[in-house]
């Protein structure tokens, strides 16, 4: 396949693409994806380990369903998680561990074809790039005085994904019907929720392996368009900024997507949609904030949900009755504190301090409950339990870490 894509194919057009679907080497590499993610059991509540513990007998069988058509796939459980720093719930789907290395298949066999054709700006679920990969695009644009931003919000994408014009998309491409009949199965998969079954006439489920993909191949069209008018556009997913030098140019460019997506069946967010000048208004990307201060710069800050996730995390960690010891608790913390640096380290440096504190604090107050008292932690326990008390005993502290990472970016 891959000396094909180098050398091209007959009208680019892949024909013969199922036999690789089914392939014994193919489907144990797609369990070893499906298990490194882990994730929730399906409706069938058989976990990734259970189906490992047998599966060269699991994955024979899958290979022969699928070799002589006889694989169905099973129905998706919804679940809804909480959107960070809100009341809202989000909609996940989970399909089986047995649906999800059958998708993990499909996409290693049809993402190397859609890949070479994806835009150089799009950077979500593409192998090699990510949020940081766009961030840094957004800063360099900012930078170079494309302040005016088209800030834009597509209203439950992966739920309306219409599947007709997805399925349109595909052929583009790919010849195969086996291949185009077993993606259609898992769209038209009944979803099991809490008041029933639900057959669904549009969307890919978020949490199936495919969607990712589906979603960057629909929506692909829409970034050559841009690209193709001059636009500088950013995309992570369904989540994309449109950066310009003038509010007109930035108006023109609202109206294309306006226009392409009313055109693709997709909805722009009535509120969420919207232009601004980044010099007097800040803007939200990828879980950051960015924001313009009084000397004219534009900083980036962790916006208010990511901290709320975070702070929300620590308090889960942190309760008074805690009944792990000190040492358990900070070693529990700094898991949460390390991967949320990770990511926000690249914010302005007073993001961190405040952070450090209320942290300590939270500490202090499981301390001051175990000596028999009420209350947060405050005025004389700030000189019981100092911060180089939590520092001692091994606290990840973000300021400090902030503050090491600046250091080695200047050297």
């Amino acid at each position: 396949m891959l000396t094909a894509l180098d050398e091209g194919v007959k009208g680019h057009v892949w024909f013969r693409l199922f036999d690789k679907v089914f392939s014994d080497r193919n489907l144990r590499a797609a369990y070893a994806k499906v298990a490194r993610n882990d994730g929730a059991p399906g409706v069938d509540h058989i976990t990734a380990e259970e189906f490992g513990s047998q599966l060269d007998a699991n994955l024979k069988k899958l290979s022969e369903d699928l070799r002589t058509g006889t694989y169905r796939p099973q129905l998706i459980r919804r679940t809804e998680i909480p959107k960070p720093g809100t009341k809202e719930k989000r909609p996940l789907g989970i399909p089986t561990v047995r649906d999800r290395v059958v998708q993990a298949a499909v996409v290693h066999v049809i993402e190397p074809i859609f890949e070479r054709e994806f835009a150089p700006r799009s950077y979500g679920f593409r192998p090699g790039l990510g949020c940081k990969d766009g961030l840094r695009r957004v800063n360099e644009l900012l930078q170079n005085g494309y302040v005016y931003v088209v800030d834009a919000d597509l209203k439950s994408y992966f739920d309306s994904i219409p599947h007709q014009p997805l399925l349109a998309r595909l052929r583009e491409r790919i010849a195969d019907g086996r291949v185009l009949t077993l993606i259609e199965q898992f769209l038209h998969a009944g979803i099991l929720t809490d008041v029933g079954i639900i057959d669904p006439e549009a969307g890919a489920p978020q949490g199936a392996v495919l969607s990712p993909l589906l979603s960057n191949i629909y929506l692909n069209p829409l970034d050559h368009l841009l690209m193709a008018q001059g636009f500088a556009m950013v995309r992570y997913a369904d989540d994309f900024v449109i950066l310009c030098r003038s509010g007109e140019e930035a108006d023109r460019a609202l109206a294309v997507v306006q226009a392409w997506t009313a055109s693709a069946g997709l909805t722009l967010h009535p509120t969420k949609t919207r232009v601004v000048d980044a010099r007097e208004d800040g803007f939200d990307f990828l879980g950051y904030h960015f924001k313009p201060v009084s000397d004219g710069r534009i900083l980036h800050f962790p916006r208010k949900k990511s901290l709320e996730k975070l702070k929300d995390a620590v308090r889960a960690k942190t309760h008074r009755n805690n009944g792990h010891s000190l040492f358990v608790i900070i070693q529990d913390l700094n898991t949460t504190l390390r991967g949320w640096f990770h990511y926000f380290q690249h914010s302005h440096r007073t993001t961190f301090s405040e952070i450090d504190s209320w942290i300590q604090m939270r500490l202090r107050s499981v301390l001051r409950k175990r000596t028999g008292r009420r209350g947060r932690g405050r005025g004389s326990d700030h000189q019981k339990w100092k911060n180089e008390y939590f520092t001692k005993r091994g606290l990840f502290n973000l300021k400090a870490s902030h503050k090491l990472a600046a250091q080695s970016c200047h050297r």
